[in-house]
């Protein structure tokens, strides 16, 4: 190929000057000396060519070979091939003395009649003796008519074996980036193949050669889906390119650049190290004899690309590769590096070797988990367990334990059935027992609870130990939650179990006992609390219980309306991010699930979003049923404005697999709410009633989690069936005031007002109002302030209707901003947030539903309100004269007898009239004009 002598003018030039000198009389020699693939043996057929075509030369020539570098006068034979007396052993000191004169001579002899080109390829690879020959030639060629040249593979081109005096040794650079891109071009490749070509052959020709034809092939491939090979810089390079590097790395290598290659292959793929610290890590696992290896620059800068580093990888023996990886593995464990990097080597030998081998992929596996990486962290565990020996049996069933929990989340069928070897694995009764909770929990949450409960029984029925008895018998319980029958069971079996109860498990049994008997409507929150409460600052609860405790607890909490609380909690239970929950403790279920309700009832829709919908979609693509978490993102994205994402998540379920789990209703009854939003009234009440069914079946008439008698009524109202509706939301009222907080109450008289209409209708949403004033029920609240300003605009109350409606607006651009619910309004006093801008407000269901009736009402929104001081009602301009004065938001609360979050909705109505975004613009904006010029003020 041509291109191969792409800046190769020098040396064609100097060759051809030699051998004008020779021609002369004046022999000499001229050594061609580079590392593998710079084209010595092209320059030197390009040479030879040359001479031929010149009859006034003769040339005799030789190639060598490693296969016969063992044959004495291998080389000499190539040269005389007629020549008789060439012995086929090594001679003695004298008669190789002897025989080196008589070849000598006949050479000689032979350069009298014309002068000779000897050239002489791969000289590294001739035999001992013909090497000799060599030398001794050049020492004899200054007064001869010879061109003795020669080729060797070597990474220095200074020659010191044959004389200075008579020669010369000329090197053979790479090739420049220019001469690369141009050759590339002149292919018609594309420019991000020109750049391949740049940086994947650090300008050896004959890299540059496999690789342009490789890329040329790929540019005519009929295939479409076949791409380029620069397309693919992570997969196998492309052949011709590959096979040039496997057969340096094979056959042409010396030991030295074949090890310093391999040890830059293995540690590149293994270290995130670059350059300079690359190459410098890479030494290390060299002899100390090759750490000034001229090569070793140059062979950094190639492997720098990963085709090339592929390509060695590829051709690498498995053996030497493994050897490496093992001593770097253990040169890094002993210098105290991070598992991570000790790991990345251990993965790549077929199996561990040695104890601390799999020690360190184990902690690697733990650190691949802090940081949230569970597939990674499962890789590891999976060749820690190929360690042989195998560790003892014990510690194998912990081994697989902690890597079915870690696959679970990818693959629950998977996950279950090595969590149930781990299990069988353990020798120990008590331990096998110990480790049965996860099992269980995974089986639960594959939607076979049964399974899960026949696990934990016959582990309890396996152990002596009273106390881990008592533990499996409460976590049976929480699991059974997600059957009717087995959780009325359970609870019975939990009121008998409480009086006797180990301190360690006693508060779990109360907290069970007690959702229980909250859902059946026995129980006020303010009973609930005082249950609660003194247990979460009492005895330390059982280790293998925190969790469940700390779910139940929560839960509680939250129907409370503690939601603070009950998210703290949440927080104090769940691992920090970016480590994910594990799946297969049921106490981590349970507090996703209270944290995921908790901000959705606190409005805090973003954060509802934020911590569970990966979490929601890898749990339903991967066999785990999550209905409640998938419910609870639908829920907060619908409120955001996302219609289409929350019913394709409400669709995700498989509800045809759905048995008596809580779960389920609660999905039922997010669907009746998306309906009810639509105005599909028909189908709102059947899902309502659907849910009502569910939870009836398992003895939950309160309307403290899923309050189906409220939406029920309100869809029965829609449809003309008033009477109904009033007996359901007759009966919702009462369970609501047993259970007595704002929210339930305040959300059963909302139910109550539609249902009797009229006056008593009014006063009914009057309450609730007032009720909900302060509590932490944002999305109640607005709901009901919508309904209460229609009906006092329908009553004739026309102004304090429309104030009402303002406020709800207001309110609900509060929860949609960026600031939201669940990190403070824009309004606080916090300095920050008084930068925020009002006018940043996102539309969501909320804010449309205020809007319409703000606009059937013949009032503007507060996004569109009349700007200027006159714009600003009453209660507004009294918060807002204090505001100015540089009052807090408690210290004007304290003032007017007002909450904080009322407060926080007149500042937020008031800064958008008055066109202000902090509280020192406020006197400014009081000193303005009204800018709207019409419309009576009530």
């Amino acid at each position: 190929m041509t291109h191969v002598l792409v800046e190769r003018d020098d040396v064609l030039l100097a060759a051809a000057a030699a051998a004008a000198r020779a021609r002369s009389g004046r022999g000499s020699w001229l050594m061609l000396a580079a590392p593998p693939g710079r084209g010595r043996s092209a320059v030197l057929d390009t040479v030879v060519r040359r001479a031929g075509s010149d009859h006034g030369v003769r040339v005799l020539s030789a190639r060598c070979s490693p296969e016969e570098s063992a044959f004495p006068f291998a080389l000499v034979r190539q040269v005389f091939p007629g020549a008789d007396g060439i012995p086929f052993t090594d001679p003695a000191a004298e008669q190789e003395q002897e025989l080196f004169h008589r070849l000598l001579d006949l050479l000689t002899r032979t350069s009298a009649v014309r002068p000779v080109l000897l050239a002489v390829d791969d000289l590294h690879c001739a035999d001992p003796v013909s090497r000799r020959w060599i030398g001794y030639l050049a020492r004899r060629i200054a007064g001869l008519p010879i061109l003795l040249l020669a080729t060797e593979c070597r990474e220095h081109s200074d020659v010191t074996w044959l004389p200075r005096t008579t020669g010369v040794c000329h090197p053979l650079p790479p090739l420049g980036q220019d001469a690369v891109t141009r050759l590339a071009r002149e292919r018609g490749l594309a420019p991000e193949q020109r750049a391949t070509c740049r940086d994947a052959t650090a300008g050896n020709p004959a890299l540059v050669q496999a690789l342009l034809a490789d890329l040329a092939d790929s540019a005519r491939s009929p295939d479409p889906g076949a791409g380029h090979a620069s397309d693919r810089p992570g997969g196998a390079p492309p052949a011709r390119y590959r096979d040039a590097l496997a057969r340096w790395i094979r056959h042409r290598a010396d030991d030295e650049a074949r090890h310093i290659a391999l040890a830059l292959a293995i540690t590149a793929r293994c270290s995130p190290a670059t350059g300079s610290g690359l190459l410098q890590e890479a030494l290390t696992l060299c002899p100390a004899r090759h750490a000034a290896a001229p090569c070793a620059p140059r062979l950094a800068g190639l492997l720098s690309h990963p085709l090339a580093l592929s390509a060695v990888l590829d051709a690498a023996d498995p053996t030497e590769l493994a050897a490496l990886h093992t001593r770097a593995a253990r040169l890094l464990h002993d210098r105290g590096a991070p598992a991570a990097a000790v790991a990345a080597h251990l993965l790549h030998l077929e199996r561990p070797r040695a104890r601390w081998m799999a020690r360190c992929l184990e902690e690697a596996a733990d650190d691949a988990v802090r940081a949230g990486h569970t597939e990674e962290a499962a890789g590891l565990l999976r060749h820690a367990l190929r360690t042989q020996p195998p560790p003892a049996r014990e510690r194998h069933a912990d081994l697989v334990l902690r890597l079915g929990s870690l696959e679970f989340p990818h693959s629950a069928a998977a996950g279950i059935r090595r969590l149930r070897t781990g299990l069988d694995l353990h020798p120990d009764h008590r331990e096998r027992a110990a480790a049965a909770p996860a099992l269980g929990a995974a089986l639960a949450a594959r939607g076979r609870t049964d399974s899960a409960l026949s696990v934990l029984h016959r582990a309890s029925s396996g152990t002596d130990d009273d106390e881990l008895v008592h533990v499996l018998q409460t976590v049976a319980a929480l699991i059974s939650s997600h059957d009717a029958v087995a959780w009325r069971d359970a609870v019975a079996g939990l009121r008998t179990l409480a009086p006797t109860a180990p301190p360690a498990v006693e508060p779990l049994v109360c907290g069970l006992i007690t959702e229980y008997e909250t859902g059946a409507g026995l129980l006020s929150a303010a009973e609930v609390l005082d249950r609660i409460q003194p247990r979460l600052t009492g005895a330390p609860v059982h280790p293998r219980l925190r969790t469940a405790w700390l779910g139940s607890a929560a839960t509680l909490l939250q129907w409370a309306d503690r939601l603070d609380d009950a998210r703290a909690l949440a927080r104090q239970g769940l691992p920090v991010p970016p480590t994910p929950p594990d799946l297969t403790d049921a106490g981590l279920q349970c507090l996703l699930s209270a944290r995921a309700e908790a901000a959705l009832w606190a409005g805090d829709f973003r954060s509802v979003v934020a911590e569970n919908t990966l979490l929601a979609h890898t749990c339903t693509g991967r066999g785990i049923r999550a209905p409640h978490l998938v419910s609870m993102v639908a829920l907060a994205r619908y409120e955001l404005g996302l219609r289409d994402q929350a019913w394709q998540l409400l669709s995700t379920p498989d509800e045809t697999t759905a048995d008596s789990s809580w779960e389920w209703n609660e999905l039922r009854y997010a669907r009746a709410l998306l309906h009810g939003f639509e105005g599909r009234w028909q189908a709102a009440l059947d899902d309502h009633l659907a849910c009502g069914t569910g939870q009836s079946a398992r003895d939950f008439v309160s309307p403290v989690a899923t309050p189906w008698r409220s939406g029920a009524a309100l869809a029965l109202v829609r449809l003309g069936r008033a009477g109904e509706a009033r007996e359901l939301a007759e009966e919702e009222l009462r369970h609501a005031r047993r259970w007595g907080t704002p929210r339930t109450v305040g959300r059963a008289l909302r139910a109550h007002a539609a249902a009797i209409g009229g006056r008593q209708g009014l006063e009914s949403l009057t309450e609730a109002a007032a009720l909900l004033e302060g509590a932490p029920a944002p999305v109640e609240r607005v709901e009901t302030l919508i309904d209460l300003g229609r009906a006092r605009i329908g009553a004739g109350l026309g102004r304090r209707g429309r104030d009402d409606l303002r406020v709800a607006d207001a309110e609900a651009a509060r929860l949609l901003s960026p600031a939201g619910a669940g990190v403070g309004p824009w309004v606080a006093d916090r300095p920050d947030d008084r930068d925020a801008d009002p006018a940043a407000v996102p539309t969501g269901r909320l804010l449309r539903a205020t809007s319409a009736a703000l606009r059937d009402a013949n009032a503007r929104t507060t996004t569109r309100a009349r700007t200027g001081p006159g714009a600003l009602t009453g209660a507004e301009r009294r918060v807002v004269d204090l505001a100015a004065e540089g009052h807090t938001n408690a210290q004007i609360g304290e003032a007017l007898h007002l909450s904080r979050r009322t407060v926080e909705t007149h500042l937020t109505s008031s800064y958008r009239k008055l066109q202000v975004t902090r509280r020192s613009q406020l006197a400014a904006g009081l000193a303005g004009t009204d800018t709207d010029g019409g419309g009576p003020r009530d």
